[in-house]
């Protein structure tokens, strides 16, 4: 087991495989002008086996695949399967928009991925295509229930944003009547390429909290998992929950046991912060494993107590884009 310098185990690696995208959501991304990196500045799928690998020696158990969107990297779910197989990587799962999806998940399930994270902000096609800038509403939507009828553990991410999807709000709470499905509201982030565009944050984790009491004041208060991301809850008779994740109030820091690796390489080990370390160039400079493994503890010896210091070290402003970070 891994532990920071705050005393926190450290074992879910967020591993981002692409900085590439079939949507362009405004919240994520600029509308044009997305430079995508070239191929040979992205880890190789080798890489990322031998940096897991390496993870799962120290302790990391478990693995969310996240991009930009997984999918649209040549043969991701051949990797998939070599990620399965990597002793001590108990828990493998997926973050993905549903535009690709639907044709894996035999797949996934043969090779045990028990969670599917799927990103969906409206259940309205109109407001589908403002927010993401692509008319793909029914193709997500119908991976929504494929996903679910297959039995996996089925989050739906939609993002709250003031004017743009509020309204949407309860008909996502509703889903969770008839479905077991877990719908997740999370509090707008500035990672959209253009920095924090936003001086006050209007939908927070409490206002969430009252829209959704306002149709369902019976709301239940239910049980968070050790080092839960969302403060979770039920409406009483349906079957799904929900949870609200406070990304930006930055609440849940004091039990996140998570690090990331975006597509590039970058260690995070707070989403807010800028990178503190390039695994790809190590690697390339021809590190050993054991010296690896050495410079991860180093750097898990020097984490942030929360996503607000790791803000305040930074040497610039955020501009960069949930895409090129990881979902």
């Amino acid at each position: 087991m891994i532990y920071d310098n705050h005393g926190r185990p450290i074992t879910y690696l967020r591993l981002a495989v692409t900085d590439r995208c079939n949507l362009r959501c405004f919240y994520c991304m600029p509308e044009e002008g997305v430079k995508y990196l070239h191929k040979s500045k992205l880890l190789t799928y080798e890489e990322m086996i031998r940096t897991v690998s390496v993870l799962s020696e120290l302790g990391i158990s478990k693995v969310r695949i996240t991009g930009g969107e997984p999918f649209v990297r040549h043969n991701m779910i051949d990797f998939m399967y070599q990620l399965s197989e990597i002793n001590g990587i108990d828990e493998l799962n997926i973050t993905t928009n549903g535009i690709l999806t639907g044709q894996y998940i035999r797949q996934m399930k043969e090779m045990g991925v028990r969670a599917v994270n799927l990103s969906l902000d409206t259940l309205d096609k109109k407001r589908f295509f403002e927010i993401t800038r692509r008319d793909e509403f029914d193709k997500v939507y119908d991976t929504l229930f494929q996903l679910i009828d297959a039995g996996f553990e089925v989050k739906v991410n939609a993002v709250v944003m003031d004017g743009k999807n509020t309204e949407d709000i309860l008909p996502l709470v509703g889903l969770t009547q008839n479905h077991n499905v877990s719908i997740r509201f999370i509090e707008e982030m500035p990672f959209n390429g253009e920095g924090n565009h936003y001086p006050k944050l209007a939908w927070n984790l409490h206002r969430i909290l009252a829209e959704i009491k306002s149709q369902y004041p019976d709301l239940q208060k239910l049980v968070d998992s050790p080092n839960s991301t969302s403060y979770n809850y039920q409406v009483p008779d349906f079957q799904g929950n929900i949870g609200v994740i406070a990304a930006f109030s930055r609440t849940f820091c004091g039990t996140c046991n998570r690090i990331r690796l975006t597509a590039t390489g970058d260690l995070k080990t707070c989403l807010y912060d800028e990178g503190v370390l390039n695994i790809r160039d190590l690697l390339r400079d021809g590190i050993t494993n054991e010296d690896l493994k050495s410079t991860f503890l180093q750097a898990f010896k020097n984490r942030p107590k929360d996503g607000f210091e790791a803000e305040r070290n930074r040497k610039s402003v955020i501009t960069e884009s949930m895409t090129t970070i990881g979902g």
